[in-house]
């Protein structure tokens, strides 16, 4: 069976839809054809001309990173910077680059999962739920027909309300029309006024869902005409947002959980604030740069915060309220790599792809017992 790089970008979609990338961003195939048949995937953090060669060297004709390569766009393809080289190598070697970024940040399941799972957290929950990410869908049907459009609608994502699904609200009534000329009605006759009983249905669907749900309800409803409407709500959508908060199985000292960040990240240098001298159990994290989250741990009563990219100021703001981590870009995202290897191949179990053997992390360490 013939896999192509549409088929695998919808495997990616289907756990982090692009939809939910910041504006910000530039997730998705930067770089191909999406009708080309893989012959290989390679996974890296970024692109680079090294993870080009490494393609090359593996027979991988897809590369796939967290780190979009083209992020600021591009102006002329020339040999300057590492990105244009890299592009150019790569379609040179007729090589497509996709990007998975902030749209795997967004999702419960994504990035920051594996940096919750590399430090034993559980129970864990999004940090900061984003907003105006659900809709209201209401449609009207016949009530012989109630069953198989709710069903429609559930099978396309509509009617997930946090553990559960196939939630709705179901109200009965009747509706007034008149088929006009040339129409072609379900019920009732042209150009005579028709009262039918009918279910109102109600269910709430994800915004990035909401096409794929119109068109499924659509196609199940039997009416020449489906009714419905579409409202914007403003509760929090549990399941998408920035960052995540959990808990430690049992408390630990700042200075072993200091330990624990050093061993799961592998970090030679973690950046922290003064320790306050009490256990840590509540603990919040957000891979890459996250320090627009710290006052959201902080009203989530975190006792510590792991991210990376905090500055100077940052430092001063947070002491005193919580234990505050640099535990490194690169380091807090590396894991991201076994992430989308795993999402590709529960969705593609046939293929498997390659994690990239280059580490790309721009930054060096010095010791002075080197």
């Amino acid at each position: 069976m013939e896999i192509r790089i549409s088929d695998v970008m919808q495997s990616l979609a289907d756990i982090a839809p692009w939809e939910l990338q910041e504006n910000y961003d530039n997730s998705g195939l930067l770089i191909g054809d999406p009708g080309q048949v893989v012959s290989g995937i390679l996974i890296s953090v970024d692109v680079t001309e090294s993870i080009v060669s490494e393609a090359i060297e593996k027979s991988c004709n897809l590369i796939i990173s967290h780190h979009p390569l083209i992020f600021r766009g591009l102006k002329r393809l020339i040999p300057v910077s590492y990105v244009e080289r890299s592009v150019i190598k790569a379609i040179s070697n007729n090589i497509a680059i996709a990007a998975v970024h902030t749209n795997l940040d967004n999702v419960q399941n994504g990035v920051n999962s594996m940096l919750a799972q590399k430090l034993g957290l559980i129970d864990t929950a999004i940090l900061s739920p984003k907003i105006h990410q659900l809709r209201k869908l209401v449609t009207y049907c016949p009530l012989s027909h109630a069953d198989q459009v709710r069903a429609a609608l559930f099978d396309a994502g509509a009617g997930q309300i946090g553990n559960y699904d196939s939630c709705s609200y179901n109200s009965e009534g009747y509706g007034t029309f008149r088929a006009g000329s040339g129409a072609q009605p379900f019920v009732g006759e042209a150009g005579k006024l028709h009262h039918e009983n009918e279910t109102k249905i109600e269910t709430i669907v994800p915004v990035f869902r909401l096409q794929h749900a119109i068109k499924a309800m659509k196609e199940a409803h039997p009416y020449e005409e489906v009714a419905y409407d579409v409202y914007m709500l403003e509760n929090l959508s549990i399941q998408t947002g920035s960052g995540l908060i959990g808990t430690l199985a049992k408390p630990l000292s700042e200075i072993d959980f200091l330990a624990l960040c050093n061993k799961a990240f592998g970090t030679p240098c973690i950046r922290h604030t003064a320790l306050m001298g009490k256990a840590v159990q509540k603990i919040a994290v957000c891979g890459g740069s996250g320090a627009f989250l710290i006052d959201e741990a902080e009203r989530n009563r975190a006792d510590a915060y792991v991210t990376s990219d905090i500055k100077y100021h940052d430092f001063f703001d947070a002491s005193g309220r919580l234990l505050l981590i640099d535990a490194g870009h690169y380091e807090t995202e590396q894991y991201t790599k076994e992430l989308i290897r795993d999402i590709i191949v529960k969705k593609i179990p046939t293929f498997a792809p390659s994690i990239s053997e280059v580490n790309t992390n721009p930054v060096n360490y010095y010791h002075a017992n080197q």
